[in-house]
């Protein structure tokens, strides 16, 4: 199953059990479901939790049943439909419209003034029109409708529970989205799926983890890679030096001992080689020292080709 399907099986786990939110939750479905036309109106769900729900919250919500329902044999998309004139009209009734009139839908607010019923509305808006990417992959909610009123509309709904959501077109979808996984969390918290809330934020937190660590160990090699590169233009040096003196022995005692220790620890940082120092110094004395072999060396090539 996917993470879309997993955050509408939690939905729906929820029971329908006031009159006011099943009707609430049923409208969502509707205005953002496949067909809601004075025709009929058509559910299609790829959603099997989402299927069983359907049939009890239209009851708990109109009295009525569908007069198409899917095989329950089989899996893919499930449809239903309802086709009955008469039982169209008490739908559209209940959300104070007539179906032989309406020109275009629109939400009507009066429907979410109890408790509980934006975020009912808002339930049925995602179990019909939703989805929700996996948040190891990308943060992206979003919810279509082909209707452009009842996407606007949506907007004030939304903003009444604490969001702000992004308004875009896809096709003939009309599409509000976010993009953040905190709100996104905040959002299924909002409509009755915590768990699905939970994973979303410890998905973030995994993966900022995953990146961090991932930061450290290219900050650590990119470190490793320059110490590295660092001794060997210090060796280069003092082997340069080395063979225009003639050896290192007319060196003062501190800048031989320093040469020493490079050539016989090349992979070490100058912190490690200062400690190895007899007796000990700081990293940037050693630092200092090595800096003036590579002049000496640099001054014995300028001499040389002069």
């Amino acid at each position: 199953m996917s993470f879309s399907s997993d955050a509408k099986a939690e939905l729906c786990s929820l029971r329908p059990d006031k009159k006011s939110t099943a009707l609430a939750e049923s409208y969502g479905v509707l205005l953002y479901c496949h067909s809601f036309t004075a025709r009929e109106l058509r559910i299609i769900t790829a959603s099997p939790d989402f299927a069983q729900r359907l049939p009890r919250l239209f009851r708990r919500a109109f009295g009525l049943d569908f007069d198409l329902l899917p095989s329950e044999e089989g899996s893919g998309k499930k449809s239903f439909a309802v086709t009955d004139g008469e039982k169209l009209r008490q739908i559209f009734a209940a959300f104070g419209a007539e179906k032989d009139s309406l020109l275009s839908h629109h939400v009507n607010f009066g429907i979410l003034e109890e408790p509980g019923c934006m975020e009912a509305f808002i339930r049925g808006a995602f179990l019909a029109g939703g989805s929700v990417t996996d948040p190891e992959k990308r943060y992206h909610l979003e919810l279509a409708t082909a209707h452009q009123n009842v996407s606007r509309e949506t907007v004030p709904v939304l903003m009444d529970l604490g969001f702000e959501p992004r308004e875009t077109q896809r096709g003939g979808s009309a599409l509000l989205y976010f993009k953040k996984a905190d709100v996104i969390a905040d959002f299924f918290t909002c409509i009755g799926a915590p768990v699905t809330a939970m994973n979303v934020m410890t998905a973030k937190v995994d993966k900022e983890m995953r990146n961090k660590v991932t930061r450290l160990i290219n900050c650590d090699s990119a470190n490793a890679d320059k110490t590295v590169a660092a001794a060997q233009e210090q060796i280069d040096a003092i082997h340069s030096l080395a063979r225009a003196l003639g050896g290192l022995g007319e060196l003062p005692d501190a800048l031989r001992d320093a040469a020493l220790l490079r050539i016989t620890n090349p992979e070490a940082s100058l912190a490690d080689l200062a400690k190895l120092s007899s007796p000990p110094v700081s990293k940037s004395c050693l630092s200092h020292r090595l800096k003036k072999i590579q002049e000496l060396a640099a001054q014995a090539e300028e001499e040389e080709q002069t």
